[in-house]
C-alpha cells in the first residue's frame, strides 16, 4: 500500500479548516488521498452516517491515517508537525513557537467560526435574518479580527516575508484561508496592508498554489 492510500483528507473545497490543512501537507510534501465532502449537496454530506462514524461533530475536515481519524484541523496540524518534522511549521524557540499559536488561534477560534457555514445558515434559518443583516455580521467579524491582527503584525519585529520571519509557519497556513474568505464575502482589504504583503508573499509557493479552493477536484 502507498503512502498516498495510507493518507485520506475528508474535505471540502470551500472550507477554510480544510485549506489549512491541504497547505500543511503539501509544505510537508505528503501525498494524500483527496477525499470530497459537500456541505451543500443533499442536505450536506457531513451528516451522512458514514462521515459521523468519523467525526461526531459533522464538521470537515478529518484526516485519516493507519487507522487514526483526527478532527479540528490545528489539531492535525500539530499531529503532522509532531509526526513528520520536516519542514517544520513552527519555530525552534518556545517563545516563537508560543507567538504563531497565538495568531493562529485568533484566526481559528476567534474569526472564523462567527462566519462558519453552519452559524450563518442559523442566521437566516431559524433566527430568520435577511442577506443583507447576514453580510453585515461577516464584515464586522472578519473585520474585527483582521483588524487586530494587522496591529498585531505591523509592528512585531518579527515579522518577515511572513507571520514570523522568512519562512510560513501555521500562523500563515491560517491566515491564507481567511483572506480567501473575506474576498468570497466582498471585505475590503485594502486597509490591511502588511496581511496583504504576507498573503501575496505565501502565494508564490506551489504548497499554498495548489492548496486554492479552485484548484481542488469538487471545485464547483
Amino acid at each position: 500500500m502507498t503512502n498516498n492510500a495510507q493518507r485520506v483528507l475528508h474535505n471540502y473545497f470551500r472550507s477554510s479548516s480544510s485549506y489549512r490543512v491541504r497547505i500543511a501537507l503539501n509544505l510537508k510534501d505528503l501525498p494524500y488521498e483527496y477525499r470530497p465532502i459537500s456541505l451543500n449537496r443533499n442536505g450536506g454530506e457531513q451528516f451522512q452516517p458514514e462521515f459521523k462514524s468519523l467525526n461526531p461533530q459533522a464538521l470537515v475536515p478529518v484526516l485519516s491515517e493507519n487507522g487514526l481519524d483526527i478532527s479540528q484541523s490545528l489539531a492535525i496540524l500539530e499531529y503532522l508537525e509532531e509526526k513528520y518534522p520536516m519542514s517544520p511549521l513552527l519555530p525552534e524557540s518556545i517563545e516563537d513557537r508560543a507567538y504563531v499559536r497565538q495568531l493562529s488561534l485568533a484566526i481559528a477560534c476567534d474569526i472564523h467560526p462567527l462566519n462558519n457555514l453552519r452559524v450563518l445558515k442559523f442566521l437566516t434559518g431559524p433566527l430568520g435574518l435577511s442577506e443583507e443583516a447576514k453580510g453585515i455580521w461577516i464584515k464586522n467579524w472578519i473585520n474585527t479580527g483582521l483588524s487586530a491582527l494587522e496591529a498585531e503584525l505591523a509592528r512585531s519585529p518579527k515579522r518577515g516575508r511572513f507571520c514570523l520571519g522568512d519562512m510560513p509557519t501555521l500562523a500563515d497556513i491560517c491566515l491564507v484561508p481567511q483572506i480567501f474568505n473575506a474576498q468570497r464575502f466582498n471585505v475590503d482589504l485594502r486597509v490591511y496592508p502588511t496581511l496583504l504583503a504576507i498573503d501575496a508573499e505565501c502565494q508564490k509557493l506551489p504548497a499554498f498554489q495548489n492548496a486554492h479552493p479552485g484548484k481542488q477536484p469538487d471545485s464547483e
